[in-house]
């Protein structure tokens, strides 16, 4: 019998395009999975693995946690519904929100175009993160997208949204000794700190 623990994190996708926030609030159940609507499709992803979890959690200690307490930002983790062009909603695994413009956090959700989105990379799918939400997030004008890979200890940083071709005119990879910093705030971290000390490290 398969190790349910190890089993990889599986993204499904609806075969029609009719999918919008009021159905999705609608017609889908708590069950712990992640549905998100891109474009009209529906996409279902199973829930995480622990060491996926233990990231997002550092990303908000290291990254969230000091903005909010300056006054700066505020930092949500999935699950959180973000409503913008495009994406009705999706749920990132980490996304800031300036305090100038806090006025989109309203009704349960985020309303609006956040000024950073984080996702943690899944190995057995890595084309939902570098390819459907990366697409989505460039043509929702997103400033700046971070792809965090669990495997490589790095993230790449993703600015300067084209709509027009759907994807970033600026990206720079920042490796397992290198520092990552927001663009727009001040507050760092070590990319080493947001993988180390997880008593489990399977991806």
């Amino acid at each position: 019998m398969a190790d349910v623990a190890r089993l990889p994190t599986i993204t499904l996708r609806s075969l029609d395009a009719g999918w919008s926030y009021e159905r999705w609030e609608r017609e889908l159940p708590d069950d712990g999975n992640r549905y998100e609507v891109i474009e009209g499709v529906l996409y279902m992803t199973t829930a995480p693995s622990y060491f996926h979890q233990w990231i997002v959690r550092r990303l908000d200690k290291y990254i969230g946690m000091p903005l909010e307490e300056q006054g700066l930002a505020y930092a949500a983790t999935t699950p959180i519904g973000v409503l913008m062009p495009g994406c009705d909603p999706v749920q990132p695994d980490f996304v800031l929100v300036g305090c100038d413009h806090a006025d989109i956090i309203s009704e349960r959700r985020i309303r609006g175009v956040p000024d950073l989105i984080a996702e943690v990379l899944s190995p057995s799918n890595p084309e939902q993160d570098t390819v459907v939400k990366r697409r989505a997030y460039a043509r929702a004008g997103v400033p700046e997208y971070w792809i965090i890979r669990p495997e490589t200890r790095d993230v790449l940083v993703c600015r300067a949204p084209d709509a027009t071709l759907e994807d970033y005119a600026f990206t720079r990879l920042i490796g397992p000794d290198a520092t990552l910093q927001p663009d727009r705030f001040p507050v760092a971290v070590p990319v080493a700190a947001l993988f180390a000390g997880a008593p489990d490290t399977a991806a």
